[in-house]
């Protein structure tokens, strides 16, 4: 394994005032996130503190992505907030720990290399889906409070509101123009800031949440019977929590490839996830997975090591041992203002110019995965749906190019030259080519532009030469692939079929 730290030659390349900076506007936007989703997971606000500081700092320096953000993500928390309330909070832990024992067990099995296989109309559904989920969101800070059901604020807190978060858009959008060297998000939260302070604004703060003072996490084993029922209670919590940390993290790491055009370790990053998680569940962290908004803030921000993310991580104590009464007095506008202008960029825009370019296949599957983002806040389901999706239009596809060209050779032999591969979805089409009532007395399959797929090829291709078999006729497999040949010598199905690799090559099965 490569050092997770950076060797000294690389220091010189590095914008260090950049990652300083970027860490610590990554830590002034998680803070609300953390505490809003403990608070609705029936935690106490710390937990969510807690679990920001220990996926940030342990996934900054062991992940697979250089520019990541981790941290106590609402994404993996809402699947453990069921179980939380029906058997307590003490079998939220065990099941976060239970679900890093899993990621960590994918990342070691190399398992994480199958997150690039995920279509690309998948994967701008999955950010359009989540840029609308972060967008809300911030439209929920309007309410009096983080209940569902509380009421709209109204008159001139509203008013203030407004027009303190369109103040931070407006800074976050222009400053760039005329200046990078400070990140224009970190410039916004402490503009807003002050303004606030020192002419007395009377608006929604941070400490209008919750909290942010506390103590150092401490170890705290899991307080559940070590049984097999506990085991079967919090399993399919941790597998669906697992598996949504994965996606989102890997995705996430994807994401972040595109934008660096560097190349991440994903298998790393899942091994570094769940040994986040497991420390979580032992030290009184709600858990989590990496944080794509966050990440993005990062990016943006000039990030382009594992320093922000250390940095933001440390902030992140800092503040839960000392600073929380400086970070409580943040307006909530400002973290608001910077929520939303990363939802509007992270939202994929070129997604509506391609959508006169793209198969209307992949529009469908784009909007489909959208849809239940959107609506499920499942980020797990909507790409499981997504690639099932598009798996099945692929096969689809693949079945209807299935095709046999018909000759005959010098002996009289006929020949059905197979071109497409056989697999379950073109068995059919397979078998409406041949006519073993009128073909001669021997033919010839050619596989030489096919092959053998799966078993349910294997079942199609045994049942069409025993079909020619009943009326007394031979059939010759040509040009089988090595992988196809030994499928059909491990099934054990084909008796006396003869091969035919070369003209003066033969065998029999």
């Amino acid at each position: 394994m490569t050092n997770p730290f950076l060797s000294v030659p690389a220091l010189k390349n590095i914008n260090i005032k950049n990652e300083i900076l970027a860490g610590l506007t990554v830590a002034m936007t998680m803070i609300p996130e953390s505490l809003s989703f403990a608070i609705l997971a029936g935690l106490t606000p710390l937990t969510g503190l807690y679990a920001a500081f220990l996926m940030g700092i342990i996934t900054a320096i062991f992940g697979g992505r250089p520019g990541m953000v981790s941290g106590g993500a609402g994404a993996t928390v809402v699947v453990l907030i069921a179980l939380a309330s029906l058997h307590g909070v003490a079998y939220l832990f065990a099941a976060v720990v239970l679900a890093g024992i899993l990621q960590f067990v994918v990342g070691a099995c190399k398992l994480g290399r199958f997150i690039r296989l995920i279509p690309q109309p998948v994967m701008y559904g999955f950010l359009n889906g989540l840029a609308v989920i972060i967008f809300m969101a911030q439209v929920a800070q309007f309410k009096t409070s983080t209940a569902d059901d509380a009421p709209w604020l109204t008159g001139n807190v509203l008013y203030l509101m407004l027009g303190l978060t369109i103040l931070t858009i407006g800074i976050v959008w222009l400053l760039p123009k005329f200046t990078k060297k400070i990140p224009a998000s970190l410039v916004a939260i402490v503009t807003l800031t002050l303004l606030v302070f020192f002419f007395q604004i009377d608006t929604k703060k941070v400490i209008d949440i919750a909290t942010v003072s506390g103590s150092l996490p401490s170890f705290h084993f899991p307080l559940v019977p070590l049984t097999w029922k506990t085991v079967e209670i919090i399993l399919p919590f941790s597998v669906v929590m697992a598996g949504v940390g994965l996606i989102e993290s890997l995705l996430t790491l994807n994401i972040v490839d595109e934008i660096t055009n560097t190349k991440g370790n994903s298998n790393r990053e899942a091994m570094a996830q769940g040994g986040a998680n497991i420390v979580n569940g032992f030290f009184g962290g709600m858990g989590g997975c990496a944080m794509i908004a966050q990440t993005l803030v990062n990016i943006g921000a000039g990030a382009r090591t594992r320093i922000a993310a250390i940095i933001g991580a440390l902030t992140i104590l800092f503040i839960i041992l000392i600073g929380g009464p400086i970070i409580e007095q943040i307006p909530m506008a400002a973290l608001v203002g910077v929520m939303m202008v990363v939802a509007i960029t992270t939202f994929e825009w070129v997604s509506f110019r391609l959508i006169t370019q793209m198969p209307k296949a992949d529009i469908f599957t784009l909007f489909l995965v959208t849809a239940i983002i959107i609506f499920s806040h499942n980020l797990a389901l909507a790409v499981f749906v997504g690639v099932i999706i598009s798996a099945l239009i692929f096969a689809w596809d693949n079945a209807k190019r299935i095709r046999a060209r018909k000759s005959f050779d010098a002996e009289g032999n006929k020949i059905y030259e197979i071109y497409g591969p056989l697999f379950f979805g073109s068995t059919t089409s397979f078998a409406e080519k041949f006519t073993p009532q009128v073909d001669p007395t021997k033919i010839i399959i050619d596989f030489k532009e096919s092959h053998i797929a799966d078993m349910s090829a294997i079942e199609i291709l045994k049942k069409t030469t025993t079909k020619y078999q009943d009326v007394n006729k031979q059939v010759v497999l040509r040009n089988l692939r090595a992988d196809s040949i030994r499928l059909l010598k491990n099934s054990k199905s084909f008796e006396e079929i003869t091969i035919e690799q070369e003209e003066n090559q033969k065998d029999t099965l």
